[in-house]
């Protein structure tokens, strides 16, 4: 376990930037020292925010696509090409553009997939592919991501682990189906915790106001299974990316001054 690291931006535009620049310099380091990268890819305003960054800036061609694999910490159980999926909005925001291996681009399965509707048979299909491409040297059933990140919702969730729900109870599989999540569409694939605990590093991002008191309550010393985002946190780094604006009920002393 590694204890958060803060950073703050004044507002979430040069958040994104400066989290696009800081991925670039994590996959090209990892591709330089092992060939390759893996990262883990999260949805919603902030995440997507974070692709669009890293899709304008120049410095995008310094990595070499073609040897990243790319995964996702959840997933709307809905139709594949649905606009709601995340994989379809990041390959709006990025991944048509750059020219990411199909093959290393590992979607997690749609409601009209392989396993049809049976979230569970999905989940655990998903599992499976994880645990397929985990090496001996990772000392588990997923691959130990260089970076996975997390956006950060209202109610402290993270992936589509919600507070007090199964999902964030489970200690043993590294993917779950979820049902009845309190935010449509209720049915969603989603990593656990400890799958989650197996990356290098994890990032949360949390921008605006209104996440603000999610992030002190994560950040103040709560349980995961009623803040699931204070359970987050990545085997050598635990590094959280705010904007002024969601850090605002954090005690100044607890994070440096705005480093962009």
């Amino acid at each position: 376990m590694s204890a958060p690291q803060l950073v703050v931006h004044r507002g979430k535009e040069l958040m994104a930037q400066a989290a696009a620049a800081r991925l670039i310099t994590k996959i090209v380091d990892a591709q330089s020292a092992r060939g390759s990268a893996s990262v883990v890819l999260t949805g919603g305003r902030n995440g997507n925010g974070l692709l669009a960054a890293l899709a304008a800036s120049p410095a995008r061609d310094a990595v070499d696509w073609s040897r990243l694999d790319l995964w996702w910490g959840d997933e709307r159980f809905l139709p594949e090409g649905d606009p709601e999926r995340n994989v379809t909005q990041a390959r709006e925001a990025l991944l048509d553009a750059v020219g990411a291996d199909p093959a290393r681009v590992h979607a997690m399965p749609a409601s009209d997939g392989p396993y049809g509707g049976d979230v569970d048979a999905a989940a655990a299909g998903y599992a499976e592919e994880l645990a397929a491409a985990a090496g001996p040297e990772d000392h588990g059933s997923v691959p130990a991501f260089d970076v996975l990140m997390l956006g950060v919702g209202p109610d402290t969730h993270v992936a589509s682990l919600f507070p007090e729900l199964p999902a964030v109870r489970e200690t043993e599989r590294t993917v779950v189906g979820v049902h009845g999540a309190p935010k449509p569409p209720p049915t969603r694939v989603t990593l656990t915790l400890p799958a989650i605990r197996a990356a290098r590093e994890v990032w949360l991002l949390a921008a605006g106001e209104d996440k603000a008191e999610a992030v002190k309550i994560a950040l103040s010393g709560a349980g995961e299974i009623q803040a699931p985002a204070a359970g987050a946190y990545g085997r050598s780094r635990t590094l959280w990316l705010l904007d002024a604006a969601a850090a605002s009920e954090l005690p100044r002393a607890l994070y440096p001054p705005a480093s962009a």
